[in-house]
Order: structure tokens, then C-alpha cells, then sequence
């Protein structure tokens, strides 16, 4: 995890509640993103307790719960994690899931985050299981600062909007 203090990160004027949406396919691989960025985004000052985790069966199906979150109007944020295994269609699922990510994104100005991963090889093997592991832990750092920091840009630029300054 990382050893960044709260008080390094810039505070939000308005608290933020982020959703989290989490596929339950190869659960114990991808876990570790929701893992860290729990802690991350804590650190980047959202309470732990405005993030709520939702679990999805597989990749596939977590944009149309991203939709329907994002027009609950609830959430300032909503992040995605799954892994997208070659079956034949992996590319398919994969760019389908990412197009209808930002589809939902740009028609909600709710902003959407992927941790959507379609490796090139799949080993279902300890080492492989364990490698990504590490990498979905390495996501969730990543996701929860871009997260943060979109939340941060975008509240700037609608408090200069609603100013007037843009």
C-alpha cells in the first residue's frame, strides 16, 4: 500500500461518495484493487463510509449497473474492476465494457474510472494468479488517485462555471 499522509492530498469543498463496482469472476485475483484503493482513496480524503462496493457475475455485466448507479444521481463517482480472461471473445468484452463505460460517463457527467483488465495470457496457475494479484493491487493505487484527482478538477471547474469565470 502506499504511505502517502492525508494531509499531502488537497480536501474536497463537498464530501464525495464513490461507487465501486467489482466483477465476482476470479474474485480472489481482483479483490486486491478494491483492497487498495480503500486505502487510497481514505487517504485522499473520502470516508471510507461514503464508498460502497457493489459485486457484478463477470466484466460483462458491470456497465449496465454503472448506468443505473450514475442515474441514482447518488455517487460522484463510480469505479470498475474486473478481468477479462481469452475465451475467444476477450477483446470483444473488453471494448465493449470500456465503450459503454465512457457512453455512461459522458451522457451522466458522472465520471467513471476502469480497472477493467484483459490480459494478453491468462495462466491459471499460482504464479499467474499471483502476478495479477499484484497488478490489481497496483490498479487500485492508480484508480483511487485518478479518481480523486478528476473529483478534484471537475469540482474546480464547476464552482469557476457556476462563478462564471468559464
Amino acid at each position: 500500500m502506499t504511505e502517502t499522509s492525508q494531509s499531502s492530498h488537497p480536501s474536497f469543498a463537498r464530501p464525495q461518495r464513490v461507487a465501486f463496482v467489482q466483477s465476482s469472476w476470479h474474485r480472489g485475483i481482483v479483490a486486491p484493487c478494491w483492497e487498495s484503493f480503500r486505502t487510497e482513496i481514505a487517504a485522499r480524503h473520502v470516508d471510507p463510509s461514503q464508498v460502497d462496493l457493489f459485486e457484478v457475475p463477470g466484466s460483462f455485466e458491470i456497465p449496465l449497473h454503472v448506468q443505473v448507479l450514475a442515474k441514482t444521481r447518488r455517487y460522484t463517482a463510480i469505479v470498475t474492476a474486473g478481468l477479462v480472461v481469452d475465451n475467444g471473445v476477450r477483446s470483444y468484452v473488453a471494448d465493449t465494457v470500456i465503450n459503454a463505460l465512457m457512453d455512461v460517463q459522458l451522457r451522466t457527467e458522472i465520471p467513471v474510472f476502469s480497472a477493467v483488465v484483459a490480459p494478453d495470457e491468462f495462466r491459471d496457475t499460482d504464479d499467474g494468479a499471483d502476478f495479477l494479484r499484484k497488478h490489481f493491487a497496483q490498479k487500485g493505487l492508480e484508480v483511487a488517485a485518478a479518481c480523486a484527482e478528476t473529483l478534484l478538477s471537475l469540482e474546480r471547474l464547476r464552482g469557476q462555471v457556476a462563478a462564471g469565470i468559464v
